[in-house]
């Protein structure tokens, strides 16, 4: 079983920043690729919103709410993903989801992993 492990959520001020960071640990297959890694935040009275995807190659998508502000990036070697987050705001607040899917040779397979959540607090 892989987990995915994130650090980096907390309080901050409105403005100030933040770093979160989730890796994937566990057994994790030799003829496995993480193809694909991203974050989505879960507010209060809200729906689940996708933040931000990066690929293996390094293609990234945003939602339009963080384009500016937040930056995702990616160590493959860590099998590790990053969101850097500026300039946040009240409405930044959620508990934050990392998400990993891995693809698998041998045997063939796509496997799909979820992080327990970490809390980004945007508040004076």
């Amino acid at each position: 079983q892989v987990q995915l492990v994130e650090s980096g959520g907390g309080l901050v001020q409105p403005g100030g920043s933040l770093r979160l960071s989730c890796a994937a640990s566990g057994s994790i297959s030799s003829t496995s690729t993480n193809n694909y890694m991203g974050w989505y935040r879960l507010a209060p009275g809200k729906e689940r919103e996708l933040v931000a995807t990066i690929t293996r190659g390094g293609t990234t998508n945003y939602a339009d709410s963080v384009k500016g502000r937040f930056t995702i990036s990616r160590d493959n070697s860590k099998n590790t993903v990053y969101m850097q987050m500026n300039s946040l705001k009240p409405e930044d607040t959620a508990v934050y989801y990392c998400n990993a899917r891995f693809t698998r040779l041998v045997p063939a397979g796509v496997m799909t992993y979820w992080g327990q959540g970490t809390q980004v607090t945007v508040s004076s």
